[in-house]
């Protein structure tokens, strides 16, 4: 059996890079061949892996894509869809995680102190996370980009950390809470500086 190497790639647009690929029968051994099945990643963020052996490469970055190392050693690919993957790998299919679950919580003009309509809406996301036993969250915070840099990243870091007590203090365990802040960098919606944006004002969890 030929070695054989699987590599994820970096993709654009901030691609998370997990290697969502099926194995059927990743160096089993005696098997006859590996199998790679990329599967589609839940946020829809494009993925891709790039399947080496000593005889060449071939890059997998469409969903349902298929690459097989033959008894040769060669990489072949294959087009295929959930279909015929449901159909062949059912039970590895049940035991993929859900997808993560994502809110939006807005802010008040230059603080760290939640809208009215945000903390109304906060049991909501709190009671939807707390249903997602040990699950790990990312809070990313932003701003809009009135003020500098400078103050714009520590207030959006300050944003998100607010958000991080706030779970903690609902007994969501620390180690698994992540907190980051973006500052003006990642717009909801893009203006000029300067502008007033309440819908930049905002912190992002992701629970997943």
């Amino acid at each position: 059996m030929q070695p054989t190497t699987l590599t994820p790639l970096r993709l654009p647009s901030r691609a998370t890079l997990t290697a969502a690929a099926l194995m059927a029968a990743l160096l089993a051994g005696c098997a006859p061949a590996t199998r790679v099945t990329l599967l589609p990643q839940a946020d829809g963020r494009p993925s891709a892996v790039e399947v080496t052996t000593s005889k060449g490469s071939q890059l997998v970055a469409q969903p349902y894509q298929v690459a097989e190392v033959t008894k040769a050693g060669a990489v072949e690919v294959v087009q295929t869809n959930a279909e015929e993957v449901r159909k062949a790998h059912p039970q590895l299919i049940a035991l993929q995680p859900a997808a993560p679950d994502s809110f939006v919580l807005e802010f008040e003009p230059g603080t760290s102190d939640l809208t009215a309509a945000s903390q109304a809406r906060l049991p909501e996301v709190i009671s939807k996370a707390q249903a997602r036993v040990g699950g790990e969250i990312v809070v990313t915070g932003h701003t809009d980009r009135q003020g500098t840099l400078e103050a714009n990243d520590a207030l959006s870091l300050k944003r998100a950390q607010a958000v991080r007590d706030l779970f903690i203090g609902q007994g969501f365990k620390a180690e698994l809470i992540q907190a980051v802040g973006r500052g003006e960098r990642e717009p909801a919606v893009p203006t000029d500086d300067e502008v007033v944006e309440p819908r930049n004002r905002r912190a992002e969890v992701v629970v997943r």
